[in-house]
């Protein structure tokens, strides 16, 4: 499983802070995803499209998102998302950026999990890392807490931080959020309704809330 998330830890009533935290799943029954997006990687640049260091769905141009889109519309894959409204999170929700984190990762087992594990016997949860290099220790210290409530020792697991540049599957689930963010954030589902097939959990946790702490 890959993870990446969306949107940021602001919480403020004006500036430019986003209005949801998104956390993105993509479950693949292994990694052989990875080595298409490199074979894509190097068609595109011997087509002579604009393809930076990896691919990255916010700053690639539409040429290079159109094809991306178009590998994972048909691959063994399925997506996971939970979306939180910032604004509907008690302040003991989000005490520090790390305690938010590991909430958001929380309700999205609680949610998931089932479907996420099936019948698999092991997992490796291999997410985007965040923050700098010193803080990024509390982030992954989150990841395990919550595997350790959902799945203990019942299933052997391994979690795993690193830069999306660093695998491509990654790439790939940074493609699902964005997509998933771009629906949330801007009501454009234009990205999100090519691999909507794909998607078979996505819930807004706080969708009955009426309360807005900020």
């Amino acid at each position: 499983m890959f993870a990446d998330e969306a949107g940021d830890f602001a919480f403020m009533r004006n500036g430019r802070a986003s209005r949801y935290f998104i956390l993105c799943t993509m479950t693949v029954p292994n990694c052989d995803l990875g080595a298409k997006l490199l074979r894509l990687r190097k068609q595109l640049v011997w087509e002579g499209l604009p393809v930076g260091d990896c691919l990255h769905a916010t700053e690639d141009k539409q040429a290079v998102r159109d094809r991306v889109f178009e590998l994972l519309r048909d691959e063994d894959l399925t997506i996971e998302a939970t979306i939180l409204e910032k604004s509907k999170a008690q302040r003991q929700i989000r005490p520090t950026e790390h305690r938010f984190y590991q909430h958001a990762w929380y309700f999205h087992f609680y949610g998931a999990h089932r479907k996420i594990l099936g019948d698999a016997r092991e997992m490796l949860v291999t997410a985007a890392s965040l923050g700098t290099k010193k803080g990024r220790a509390g982030f992954e210290a989150g990841i395990q807490d919550v595997m350790r409530q959902f799945y203990g020792i019942r299933i052997d697991w391994k979690t795993d931080h690193c830069p999306a540049m660093a695998d491509p599957c990654l790439q790939a689930v940074d493609y699902c959020t964005w997509a998933m963010q771009r629906k949330w954030e801007r009501d454009d589902a234009r990205a999100y309704d090519l691999i909507s097939h794909k998607v078979r959990h996505e819930y807004e946790t706080w969708r009955h809330g009426t309360v807005h702490h900020y």
